[in-house]
């Protein structure tokens, strides 16, 4: 039996997972990767998008959560992820997010400041993001 990678996922409100898995695939700013027992020391920030968790083997199921960012650390430990936010895929409603990012679309176009702008371009990211991350 290969070796496990302890994996601790928290956001604000709670801690969502905490134990042994044998791969998490996570969504870096900079693309996805993924982390094994004995992965080398880093951190990363995280983009909007589904966290793959392989509990069982790679053969297994894997559990699919929606973070909105966050930021993840790899040591001798294992992997912490600290997200804004976490949601199991199976959760996300398809039909509202589509409403939701119209009108996130809609508020981007009509933004009339540089930080408008900005809240709505986050949003429309995360909401896109989201809808992959479902529909997918």
């Amino acid at each position: 039996m290969a070796d496990k990678l302890h994996f601790d996922l928290v956001s604000p409100e709670r801690s969502l997972r905490s134990g042994p898995v044998t791969m998490v695939v996570v969504p870096g700013s900079e693309g996805d990767f993924g982390v094994l027992a004995g992965h080398a020391p880093f951190m990363s920030t995280i983009r909007p998008g589904a966290l793959l968790v392989h509990a069982d083997g790679m053969t297994g199921g894997v559990e699919r959560i929606f973070v909105d960012g966050g930021f993840a650390e790899v040591n001798e430990a294992g992997l912490t992820i600290l997200a804004e936010s976490a949601i199991p895929v199976a959760d996300i409603d398809p039909e509202a997010v589509a409403k939701d990012l119209a009108v996130a679309r809609e508020a981007l176009r009509s933004a009339s400041s540089d930080a408008d702008r900005e809240i709505a371009a986050k949003r429309v990211t995360k909401l896109e993001a989201m809808q992959a991350a479902a529909t997918n």
